[in-house]
């Protein structure tokens, strides 16, 4: 079959060129697969050396701030936008309207500190290694077994890239998600690290943990030097669930009357038929059957555990909109590269499981919304089916700030499918 442009564009299509003898169909094909990948090249060098300089028809406006809203265990439809009939998403709606929906978009490795490693170093696992919470891969020299941690060099994050060499004031708000230390001097301007609850009492009072989120993003803008742009990853713990604790889904207060009348509709393969046709290894004690039993092995259970889901999923949407406000009050708003993704899907009883790490759609597919002010407009209010990934988000992000990529970064610039007319522009003409 045909082979979308993005993917030939990673560098999946093309080959060997043909004899001369070949049939002429596929000498044409092989042709318009060069002129392709070469006119990509020259797209991506164009967008480059626009970003650099100032962006398309942005003379003047100085470096680009970057904001990215990054949450957790929220997978591509927990979006009104993505044709949810049920969860409220207005904040995020209105982004996507503004900007790109890339209704595609998978991570690499369905695991929390798997992706945010993938998101620090735009690596792959096979590259990064960082396998395990805590502790990254453990390798056995001389008959001992030694833990080694976060091994990508720590002036090589995208942390550390913007703030020594770009010169950006760089933040960090919620779920750091790796349990290993991090050099904050050489990373980060500001950091917060919260995780693993949804309530908790600090100083005076109790807050949501999303609360907390949104309230330390604030003081980072607030406080951060205003001669510098800005990175800011607002790092949400919502929607994972509190493992162990048999809630699972704590909402604030304010959200519980959302949702109160809504019968949450049950996913079709959320059966014993689908569960038994899964293969021999997924037993009963099988994590995502544990977290089915905790979450959804009863009709009312199930119901209860979505509508809480479904609020901290609208509650980040609050927040959203909260500090997208704030930016607009700075005069930021318009300069600031926006950027919505997650950490990896959630399966919501599909096959019999609950949670992720597998790589069916629900647990791979993750929703990415990009509102860029170098956007052609064309693209504004658009969706795009290309094949992106997460570890795209790096090239990405350390473009907007007019960084290349290191050698060691595995993924492209998205930008490339929405500037300058979009990499289908140079390859509708080819075809």
């Amino acid at each position: 079959g045909r082979r979308d442009d993005y993917t030939i564009a990673r560098g999946g299509g093309g080959g060997d060129a043909p004899a001369e003898n070949a049939p002429r169909p596929l000498r044409e094909k092989a042709e318009r697969l060069r002129r392709m990948t070469r006119e990509r090249k020259e797209r991506e060098e164009r967008v480059a050396r626009e970003t650099k300089e100032g962006g398309e028809g942005d003379e003047g406006r100085g470096p680009m701030n970057v904001l990215l809203f990054y949450a957790d265990d929220w997978r591509h439809d927990t979006l009104g936008a993505a044709g949810n009939p049920i969860v409220k998403t207005p904040v995020l709606d209105a982004l996507a309207n503004e900007g790109v929906r890339f209704t595609e978009n998978c991570v690499t490795t369905s695991i929390c500190w798997v992706s945010r490693a993938t998101l620090y170093s735009g690596q792959y696992l096979a590259r990064h290694h960082f396998e395990m919470l805590g502790r990254g891969r453990t390798l056995t020299a001389n008959g001992r077994k030694k833990e080694m941690g976060f091994e990508v060099p720590q002036n090589e994050t995208i942390y550390s890239l913007l703030k020594k060499k770009a010169g950006y004031a760089v933040g960090h708000a919620g779920k750091l998600g790796l349990w290993v230390e991090m050099d904050r001097s050489l990373n980060f301007d500001f950091m917060v690290d919260e995780d693993g609850w949804h309530w908790r009492k600090l100083g005076d009072r109790m807050w949501h943990i999303t609360e907390k989120n949104t309230a330390d993003a604030l003081r980072f803008l607030i406080t951060r030097d205003k001669r510098k742009p800005f990175f800011l990853n607002v790092a949400y713990f919502a929607t994972h669930a509190v493992d162990g604790d048999k809630r699972q889904y704590m909402p604030q207060n304010a959200s519980m009357a959302m949702y109160e009348n809504d019968t949450i509709p049950v996913p079709v393969t959320a059966t014993d038929e689908a569960w038994n046709k899964m293969p021999p290894f997924f037993g009963e004690y099988n994590e995502g059957r544990t977290r089915w039993r905790w979450r959804f092995d009863a009709p009312d259970k199930h119901q209860s555990m979505m509508k809480n889901y479904y609020r901290m999923a609208s509650e980040v949407d609050t927040s959203v909109g909260i500090i997208l406000k704030h930016l607009e009050q700075q005069g930021q708003l318009n300069n600031t590269l926006i950027i919505f993704t997650t950490d990896n899907g959630n399966f919501h009883a599909e096959h019999g499981l609950a949670d992720k790490w597998y790589p069916h759609q629900e647990s791979i597919r993750v929703p990415l919304i990009v509102k860029d002010p170098r956007m052609s407009p064309q693209f504004k209010g658009t969706t795009n089916d290309d094949f992106t990934l997460n570890i795209d988000l790096a090239a990405t992000i350390l473009g907007a700030a007019g960084l290349d990529p290191l050698p060691s970064m595995m993924g492209r610039d998205m930008s490339v499918l929405y500037r300058d007319g979009g990499l289908r522009s140079s390859t509708a003409a080819a075809r």
